[in-house]
């Protein structure tokens, strides 16, 4: 069986679920400070579905409302239109890829491991006062490549995940092996073809590698929370590898100890309330 390419990533991304209108104009504009809220408000209220996922995360206690928010006008008002959108794509993103085409791919786990790496992302961006929203969106979407690879190519995909566990190696040399391309690869193809923003597309494109040129301070955070919770061990899969981390990175955000366990205390709390509302 030949490898895949970038070229075939990119010609079968046509046959991936679609993004409601209103999400894709969200993710395209992220690096956009001003937009019509009440436009938005108007567009997000024909899909009731995503209204109600939307609304019960921004009521659960991770936000700390003092008042229940029953439109997306309301949350707006309350929350700020950043940590809005960031809602709205956190509950569309998570509910559009179809379960069960991978013999052995553990679709719960990967949305854990995923939401567990947003809400470690926030925290971590609140203490170093930079943009929590961005981080947390970031989070969530960092192996959205993942997804593309289990979705366009199953069979492949089973192998790659059986090659892995059988050689001891991480995730990106056995896709590398098998495909022939990985989910860094396919994740800013994807990020390409939604119209997400630069911003995103940088932190997919360099959360293994965040010491790259270019890559960005969301990337070298994204990075640390993935390792953070592939240490915490929150999704429980078997065999889970946590992956090194870069020195420079762990330096550059300049945590101490203590610091570190308030960020893993905190990332357990917001994750299992996150995930009752997106996994449910």
């Amino acid at each position: 069986m030949s490898h895949l390419t970038a070229e075939d990533i990119l010609n079968d991304l046509h046959e991936l679920p679609s993004l409601p209108a209103v999400v894709m104009e969200l993710l395209s504009s992220l690096d956009e400070a001003d937009a019509d809220i009440s436009v938005l408000a108007k567009k997000l209220s024909h899909d009731q579905a995503l209204t109600a996922k939307t609304l019960r995360l921004a009521n659960s206690s991770v936000y700390g409302l003092q008042v229940r928010v029953t439109t997306i006008q309301q949350a707006i008002t309350f929350l700020g239109f950043q940590t809005t959108r960031n809602l709205i794509t956190a509950a569309a993103v998570t509910g559009c890829f179809v379960e069960g085409r991978c013999p052995g791919f553990d679709h719960k786990a990967f949305w854990r491991h995923s939401i567990a790496t947003a809400a470690c992302a926030k925290v971590l961006a609140r203490r170093l006062r930079v943009n929590q929203d961005f981080a947390f969106t970031a989070g969530l979407l960092h192996d959205i490549g993942r997804l593309v690879l289990v979705s366009r190519y199953p069979e492949r995909y089973a192998a790659a995940m059986a090659w892995r566990h059988a050689n001891g190696s991480d995730l990106l040399e056995a896709e590398r092996r098998i495909l022939g391309v990985d989910h860094v690869m396919a994740g800013v193809a994807l990020a390409e073809h939604w119209q997400f923003s630069d911003t995103m597309r940088l932190a997919i494109a360099h959360h293994h590698d965040p010491e790259a040129p270019g890559a960005g301070f969301l990337a070298t955070i994204v990075h640390v929370a993935n390792s953070i919770v592939h240490a915490l061990d929150v999704t429980n899969e078997q065999d889970d590898l946590v992956p090194t981390v870069s020195a420079v990175s762990w330096t550059a955000l300049g945590l101490d100890e203590e610091s570190y366990l308030q960020v893993f205390r905190e990332t357990e709390q917001q994750f299992e309330e996150i995930s009752v509302v997106l996994l449910t």
